[in-house]
């Protein structure tokens, strides 16, 4: 599994349930890297997009604590709502097991796109981190794991990018697990 997610120099990602800052050149990506792909939401981050809807043309799964909470597809694509973590495994599974039977890299199957408490949960299950780094400090009051003191290496980092309207400076970053050395 990945986890993608958007966060300013001090590993902020948001505040009062929405993002810190909304950049074009980041939406387009983030929407390059997750189309047609799983993502998963707690349920308050699924509620913060635009018309509580699930995005389209991505297969969602949401995990909420409240047992009545219900969501509506978008055409064509599955939204399942779960109860915990051990149900988004499962199901996560089965898209990357999709994946596969289609030809494809289950690694890029599935994504966790928040909120924090999503994040933190899901963090130790994930491989990979694609990571907007915005060169600014905001007012955040969630925050993102520190991937580099926590021993993460940047694989591959773009271009740094400009944001035409505000002037944010910005680089697309994928962050790995360092890899363990094993004696012979």
């Amino acid at each position: 599994m990945n986890a993608i997610v958007a966060t300013d120099r001090n590993w902020g990602i948001g505040k009062n349930n929405d993002l810190l800052v909304h950049l074009p050149g980041d939406l387009k990506y983030y929407k390059k890297k997750t189309l047609g792909k799983c993502v998963i939401f707690g349920q308050r981050t699924l509620e913060s997009l635009p018309g509580s809807k699930p995005l389209p043309k991505r297969n969602h799964i949401v995990l909420s604590d409240d047992p009545n909470y219900a969501v509506e597809p978008r055409e064509g694509f599955a939204c399942d709502v779960v109860h915990s973590k051990d149900e988004v495994l499962k199901l996560a599974a089965e898209y990357e097991a999709k994946a596969v039977a289609a030809g494809e890299d289950p690694k890029d199957a599935v994504f966790i796109c928040g909120g924090a408490s999503i994040y933190e949960l899901f963090f130790d299950d994930c491989d990979a981190f694609y990571v907007t780094r915005i060169d600014e400090v905001f007012d955040a009051d969630r925050f993102f794991p520190n991937l580099e003191e926590k021993g993460f290496v940047v694989t591959w980092e773009s271009e740094e990018q400009i944001d035409e309207a505000t002037g944010i400076r910005y680089t697309f970053r994928k962050y790995e697990r360092r890899p363990t050395c094993q004696n012979s």
